[in-house]
């Protein structure tokens, strides 16, 4: 349709879904509410994160972009669309709480930078946060770290001297259920062409982890 934004459109999941016990769903209200770095955000606070008991799959990206912060729903852009083609899933699927968690590296919209593209995401959230959600899903079989930044932060000494090379190096993590990814953003369209690796030797294993675990 002309003039359409990509992403998702027509009746939208639920927003802010619960977590699954009265304490999950406290924190989740708690991080939704959450208004730490309000000062340095241009849009304000919107906190995102979409996650429920029993969710299989963790994604860990960098931080909403402006249309996330317009409709509160991860991932509903173009990177989105890119991001649910590479994983091979439904949008049904991909919003169900209970199968995949949604839990990024910054919560809010960061804003922009003189030269594009947007701010690294706030370095508040995953200290003030992530170690308290993860504790609700202790079910997670596989870990997405989408971006340099949830990279350096749970890959540590383990991430490889750039993010091609930390990619490349998929399989080194298998056996702790993580896989880095790139960023699924028009910006590494290029990066995508020049590595066809990543189609040919990520994707499929990444897809058939995602089928064992959800069928």
């Amino acid at each position: 349709m002309p003039g359409l934004k990509p992403g998702i459109h027509g009746d939208l999941p639920e927003i802010d879904p619960p977590g699954g016990d009265p304490a999950f769903d406290a924190l989740l209200t708690d991080v939704r509410a959450c208004a730490i770095c309000a000062q340095a955000l241009p849009l304000g606070p919107r906190p995102v994160v979409r996650m429920a008991k029993g969710a299989r799959v963790m994604i860990i990206g960098q931080a909403p972009g402006t249309r996330v912060h317009e409709t509160g729903l991860p991932w509903n852009d173009a990177s989105g669309d890119r991001l649910r083609d590479w994983l091979g899933v439904s949008v049904d699927d991909f919003y169900d709480p209970a199968k995949f968690a949604i839990m990024p590296m910054g919560f809010c919209y960061p804003g922009r930078m003189e030269r594009g593209g947007d701010l690294p995401p706030r370095p508040e959230c995953a200290p003030t946060w992530h170690d308290a959600l993860l504790r609700h899903v202790p079910d997670i079989g596989l870990t997405l770290l989408i971006g340099q930044y949830a990279q350096s932060y749970y890959l540590g000494k383990r991430r490889a001297r750039t993010m091609t090379e930390t990619v490349a190096g998929f399989a080194d993590h298998l056996p702790d259920d993580i896989i880095p990814m790139p960023h699924p953003s028009w910006r590494n369209t290029a990066w995508i062409k020049k590595n066809p690796w990543f189609e040919t030797d990520l994707l499929p294993v990444l897809r058939a982890k995602l089928q064992a675990l959800l069928g």
